[in-house]
């Protein structure tokens, strides 16, 4: 009886390092699929659900307008947080409800006929990218205006909604700091700066060309 409890013994002390062994694998396992790159995430931008509303402050009253988007698609790697793709604004689509005052914008200030679009190029997102929860992200990029590259950092509002992503951010652009010409007169000031509030659905996907 002794010696089969010793045998037993020695069995069970043989197989007690291919036991941790197989322990320790399943934990590496594990562990490699969690740190496992996440499939980029490709966005594109409805321009018939986006709301792009501008507004610029003057010594006589607010005054408030609106741009189109034309298109926006852009790629995110959510393992490093970089960004890749463009978002058009139709430059020559900017309203205010005056037209005169719209022809001395686009004539004067914003000179849409040499300069069509204005353009925003993300770069990279810091925050946590998760297109299935309510949360916000800071996002880096260059925005075009006037045809010159202008660094910018937005915070970007996300909600689920449905099959997409309801995206919202304001921000103000020092226009006349960027060169584009001041519409003020003797009489008459604005503002050096307008804002911008932006809404938009964005339709996400995982990008097929990666595996999952």
């Amino acid at each position: 009886m002794n010696a089969i409890r010793t045998r037993d013994a020695r069995d069970s002390i043989r197989a007690f390092p291919a036991l941790l062994g197989l322990l320790v694998l399943l934990g590496l396992t594990a562990a490699a699929r969690a740190q496992a790159p996440a499939t980029p995430i490709a966005i594109t931008l409805d321009p018939s659900t986006t709301s792009i509303r501008w507004t610029l402050n003057t010594t006589l009253h607010t005054v408030d307008g609106t741009f189109k988007l034309k298109n926006g698609a852009f790629k995110i790697d959510p393992a490093t947080g970089s960004v890749n793709g463009e978002i058009v604004v139709d430059a020559a689509s900017g309203e205010s409800g005056d037209s005169a005052r719209d022809k001395r914008m686009h004539s004067a200030v914003l000179e849409s006929a040499q300069y069509p679009t204005i353009t925003f190029r993300p770069t990279h997102i810091d925050g946590k990218i998760d297109l299935a929860a309510a949360g916000s992200v800071v996002v880096d990029g260059i925005l075009n205006l006037h045809g010159q590259d202008h660094p910018m950092k937005i915070t970007v509002d996300l909600h689920p909604q449905g099959d997409g992503v309801a995206l919202a951010t304001h921000f103000t652009v020092p226009f006349v700091a960027w060169g584009l010409k001041d519409p003020s007169t003797f009489v008459f000031r604005t503002d050096k700066q307008v804002t911008l509030d932006v809404e938009a659905t964005a339709v996400p996907f995982r990008d097929p060309s990666r595996p999952r």
